[in-house]
């Protein structure tokens, strides 16, 4: 049996470490498209209308397809038509999680917000929860002066739940196993149902918070 990494390890562990009330969402969000429309013209006007109704028709003709299809679409479709960009240059803070519509409206975002717009993305498109998660990472990447190490979001997306995960990310867009990702090392997952420890609680408490906020700004925008 090969050895596993330490990303695959952490997203292989069954045990949740805590259901922490950031809210359960179904196999499908239950989009209204014209309160997502009206939340992008009235923060960002018209410019990126063209964006989100491509991604409507990425949901309408992605529903049945297989799973695996649905995971390359949604990975490709975000990576080749939004430009990765830092927190402080797209919102003028240091860190920010934009949500879906946001990230559209801007054409632009970090890591986090490649990964949410992603997950809720596969969730619209029926992926069940249990099948998806947000998870940060130290990605160490090739620098000029040698190896450097920078924190990152991915999301993992399981087949099965004893499956090698399918780690879909902005750094990389091919859609590798979590086993062929060494440059990744775990700190902790979650999705809308939990709270997956690896190392760094502090980090995590924080970040939840962000994602409690962040699921309250798409609701109020039309994900449901």
């Amino acid at each position: 049996m090969p050895r596993l990494s330490a990303l695959t390890r952490l997203l292989a562990t069954p045990a949740l470490v805590a259901a922490l009330g950031i809210g359960c969402l179904g196999a499908a969000l239950g989009l209204d498209f014209d309160r997502l429309q009206q939340a992008l013209v009235s923060r960002f006007g018209t410019t990126q209308l063209p964006l989100l109704q491509e991604w409507r028709g990425l949901v309408d003709a992605g529903r049945g397809l297989s799973e695996r299809e649905k995971v390359r679409r949604v990975n490709d479709f975000f990576n080749q038509r939004i430009a990765f960009d830092d927190d402080y240059s797209v919102w003028r803070q240091s860190d920010y999680w934009a949500t879906p519509v946001e990230f559209m409206g801007q054409r632009a975002g970090d890591c986090e917000d490649f990964s949410i717009a992603k997950y809720y993305s596969l969730l619209e498109l029926g992926v069940p929860l249990n099948k998806l998660r947000l998870v940060y990472v130290k990605a160490t990447q090739q620098g000029p002066y040698g190896p450097v190490v920078q924190a990152h979001m991915v999301l993992a997306y399981y087949a099965s739940p004893g499956a090698d995960p399918l780690i879909l990310d902005n750094l990389d867009p091919s859609i590798q196993p979590a086993s062929r990702r060494g440059d990744l090392a775990p700190i902790f997952s979650f999705n809308g149902a939990g709270l997956w420890q690896g190392t760094g609680q502090q980090s995590s408490r924080s970040s939840l918070s962000r994602w409690q906020d962040l699921l309250a700004r798409a609701r109020s925008e039309g994900f449901q």
